[in-house]
């Protein structure tokens, strides 16, 4: 099976996303892959300064925590990044993240499917789509790389954890048994 990192971007405490995420990551873990969990809360992530120098030497002149967590994401053959919507977009960390991914282009990267897991408090379809085709934009830099699939969970108002599962923490649990 593959190697699997998952990036939750939320950086509140016990949200929505990061308790689908753990239950993807069982599924994921169920069907057999490898997989390491890598979240944003905590980390020193700096934006994105355009001065492209990674273009040419593969690494980022800014020293902080994504310099690790693109090594990470460099070396895994799958990649789920799972981001609460906010204003019908992803999470602004998720996309500091993302532009700070910028030494991959040139490398060799082994990623080849990209997967996204997010929530929101309203439902309709539509909600989604916009932080869905951020994320396609990235991908579509990555030529061996593809947008594989893709969960949405809404009307999710507060976490929910003791008891049975709900709905959506089964959808995510099967979600990630379903990774390639």
């Amino acid at each position: 099976m593959s190697n699997v990192l998952v990036i939750t971007t939320s950086l509140r405490g016990n949200s929505n996303s990061d308790i689908l995420a753990e239950h993807l990551i069982a599924g994921a873990r169920d069907a057999g892959h490898n997989v390491e969990h890598i979240s944003l809360k905590g980390k020193n992530i700096r934006f994105c300064i355009g001065c492209l120098a990674c273009q040419k030497t593969q690494r980022c002149v800014l020293k902080d925590d994504a310099i690790e967590i693109a090594e990470k994401v460099k070396e895994a053959d799958t990649l789920v990044f799972a981001t609460p919507i906010y204003y019908y977009e992803m999470s602004g960390q998720m996309k500091t993240m993302l532009d700070r991914l910028n030494p991959l282009y040139p490398s060799d990267y082994k990623f080849r499917k990209v997967y996204m897991l997010s929530t929101a408090t309203e439902d309709e379809d539509y909600v989604p789509e916009k932080a869905v085709s951020g994320l396609q934009g990235w991908v579509d830099c990555f030529e061996k790389a593809e947008l594989a699939g893709t969960l949405f969970c809404g009307g999710i108002s507060a976490p929910k954890e003791a008891g049975e599962k709900t709905v959506e923490q089964k959808e995510a649990y099967e979600f990630g048994k379903c990774l390639k």
